[in-house]
């Protein structure tokens, strides 16, 4: 009867990758061998990535944490559990940003600045103010749609995350991409258009009520929604039409 395949001795052991190991089979004294070369795998790597280029590893930082401060709040994002979302070292992340606080600003910073290059684009155009005043709210419910987690962050988050000092950059970014927003409705007012209230009062009308949507939109998305384009065309033509005349 055949016997199974049985290792014969080695002097020395596998110790490197690539050694050979004699097997043989049936009758040892019949001269039945084979040789099998047994290559040693390299030791299973962790999952690190590899290195790359700064900024690419830093936008790969800033989306782990987006993700992580909205499934595990400010507080449950430590820089540890960021880090092994990346597949980097917590020493590598430093190496990008100081804390936490910096990752957190640079996304808020980074969503507004956003939304200022398309409010001053649209600002911009030669056309009726009442069509960019639609553009802009229709610009920036898309790309709350389309940057849902940074949209969250900004408009959504619990205040008080970060210390007044912290925040004032991206306060005053803020505050200019309203500016751009309220001076088209602030035209729109001097030519005599608006059906009720003042400028202000239509313009954070305006803002509140596409903000309402979106954020519906985002953290509601199990319920029986009509298609997002016909609830924006909606919402646009009946608030519009509610407080500018044509």
């Amino acid at each position: 009867m055949r016997q199974p395949l049985r290792a014969a001795r080695h002097p020395h052991g596998l110790r490197a990758v690539g050694d050979c190991r004699l097997v043989f089979a049936g009758n040892r004294n019949a001269g039945e061998w084979r040789v099998v070369t047994t290559t040693l795998k390299k030791p299973q790597r962790s999952a690190r990535k590899p290195k790359g280029d700064g900024h690419l590893r830093r936008g790969e930082i800033l989306q782990a944490a987006e993700r992580i401060f909205i499934a595990e709040g400010y507080h449950g994002a430590t820089i540890r559990r960021i880090a092994d979302e990346v597949g980097v070292s917590s020493t590598a992340l430093y190496m990008h940003f100081r804390d936490k606080d910096e990752i957190l600003l640079e996304i808020c910073d980074g969503a507004i600045e956003q939304l200022l290059r398309i409010n001053t684009e649209i600002s911009a155009q030669p056309i009726d103010a009442v069509a960019r005043v639609r553009l802009m709210l229709d610009a920036y419910m898309d790309f709350a749609l389309s940057n849902p987690n940074a949209y969250q962050l900004v408009f959504c988050g619990p205040a008080g995350l970060l210390s007044e000092d912290k925040q004032q950059m991206t306060r005053d970014l803020g505050d200019r991409c309203y500016d751009k927003f309220v001076g088209v409705v602030r035209e729109i007012g001097a030519s005599g258009r608006l059906r009720t209230g003042n400028v202000e009062s239509a313009a954070q009308t305006l803002w509140t009520a596409c903000h309402g949507l979106v954020a519906l939109l985002l953290t509601r998305p199990t319920f029986n929604w009509e298609p997002t384009q016909d609830l924006k065309a909606v919402m646009l033509d009946g608030i519009l039409y509610g407080l500018m005349t044509d």
